[in-house]
């Protein structure tokens, strides 16, 4: 009987196991996203609270409003003169050491103005403010590119927006709370207590920062090999499939008309964002509301319907991957709004209504914005474009409050500012929706992803 000669037994390499995209991107969602949602909800505080502060600080301190309107603005001075080399050193030397420099730097400084007895010394900590924040919300913008495709940018950005929302909820109750009830402790007004308490917390958060960050996904130790390879390949994809963005130099960047467009269209955002932000009390004020701790808590219902907003208004343009007729809508809809703030006698209700709805609007068109320059920049060109977009974009926030503080210090009314805003805001939207040609790169990569998946 011949021996059976075996058969070849040699074990089959097993094919690695699929990745659930949606399961991957979870993890990393909830690993980033929350650290960068506290410090903007800190960020956006420590730059709005001045607009609660005045409501005790100009009769303390005998400044006019334009002297207060003045003072919110030239925040965004500094802010614009550094937003651009921020965001270079940031591809330099990574995410968690540039904003352990920015949050250390802005916490201290927001401290340091409750002791302000002058307008100049006023002028000079807003203006330092604005260095040390510079390049923080266009960092982390940038910083998101290096985790997400565009395609998931919009959702994800959203929260930003939302931490943005819940400053302003947080912010006037608790505003309102301290300046109310830690006014005389050791000698010191509430509004001084106000900057001390809501400063000193985003130097701590820069420090964590170290721990909590990882520049890229190639260095977290929270992924496995095969969750990096995905991402990799997903960013990698992206890439291609934005073959026509500008990712080249610096100079290059300097050269995009489309730099521009969004510039122009971001600063006409910006005036009305702000506008709200820094004058959002005062309006509830002057609709009949009386102490600083009640107009905190009417504060926060605006916000709180914002922040509703802009996860709704993000999510439906991510779901049909269209950005410039949800920017329009949004933004011509606030500019109605504020026509209306204008025109409507001051009635608390309606008052409280059309400035949830301007909140509403206003805000939850910055992450729409803020998904589309991805879309035509990359590389160093997305490093610069963003900070320059960002940068020249923000003078609105300087533009704003101050001519709204000239205005009311001259007329003792803001209708004819609010009026201006209306007509900016309406401007805007038209001319992202007309001058800028649609890109579909976020449909692309997520008929891509569905490929990957089958």
């Amino acid at each position: 009987m011949s021996a059976r000669s075996p058969r070849s037994t040699s074990p089959r390499r097993p094919s690695p196991p699929q990745l659930d995209d949606h399961a991957l991107y979870r993890k990393v969602t909830l690993r980033i996203v929350p650290f960068l949602f506290v410090a903007y909800i800190v960020a956006f505080l420590d730059r709005i609270n001045i607009g609660f502060a005045q409501l005790q600080m100009k009769g303390d301190l005998g400044f006019s409003d334009a002297v207060y309107g003045l003072g919110a603005g030239v925040f965004f001075l500094g802010y614009v003169l550094f937003e651009v080399p921020s965001n270079l050193l940031l591809q330099r030397i990574g995410a968690r050491r540039t904003f352990i420099r920015i949050m250390v730097g802005w916490g201290l400084i927001s401290a340091s103005i409750a002791f302000v007895k002058t307008p100049s010394m006023l002028y000079l900590l807003r203006f330092l403010l604005g260095v040390f924040e510079a390049g923080f919300f266009p960092g982390i913008i940038l910083y998101l590119t290096y985790w997400f495709p565009a395609s998931r940018r919009a959702t994800v950005t959203s929260w930003l927006f939302v931490a943005v929302a819940v400053a302003g909820v947080l912010g006037g109750i608790v505003s309102g709370t301290i300046m109310e009830y830690a006014a005389g402790l050791f000698g010191l007004a509430g509004w001084q207590w106000m900057f001390i308490i809501e400063g000193l917390p985003a130097a701590l958060l820069g420090a964590a920062a170290w721990w909590l960050l990882q520049d890229h996904p190639s260095s977290a130790r929270w992924l496995s090999d095969a969750e990096k390879a995905r991402l990799q390949q997903v960013l990698a994809d992206d890439q291609a499939a934005r073959r026509h963005a500008v990712s080249g130099s610096f100079a290059e960047a300097l050269r995009n008309p489309r730099v521009y467009l969004l510039a122009v269209v971001y600063f006409t955002l910006n005036c009305g964002t702000m506008a709200l932000s820094f004058w959002l009390p005062a309006m509830i004020k002057s609709a009949g509301v009386t102490g600083v701790f009640q107009v905190g808590l009417y504060s926060a219902i605006p916000y709180g319907l914002g922040a509703l907003g802009i996860v709704l208004i993000s999510r439906h343009s991510d779901r049909h991957q269209e950005r410039r007729g949800h920017y329009a809508a949004c933004t011509v809809g606030a500019g109605l709004v504020f026509f209306a703030l204008g025109s409507v006698t001051a009635s608390l209700p309606v008052t409280m209504v059309l400035l949830s709805l301007a909140v509403m609007l206003t805000f939850g068109s910055l992450p729409v914005f803020w998904s589309i320059p991805q879309d035509y920049l990359s590389g160093t060109g997305a490093a610069v474009g963003i900070a320059l977009i960002s940068s020249l974009g923000q003078l609105g926030s300087f533009f704003s409050p101050t001519l709204i503080g000239l205005i009311k210090t001259a007329t003792g009314r803001m209708d004819n500012g609010l009026y201006l805003l209306a007509l900016l805001l309406v401007a805007g939207g038209m001319l992202l929706y007309f001058a800028l040609d649609e890109r579909r790169t976020g449909t692309k990569q997520a008929k891509l992803g569905r490929l990957n998946a089958r």
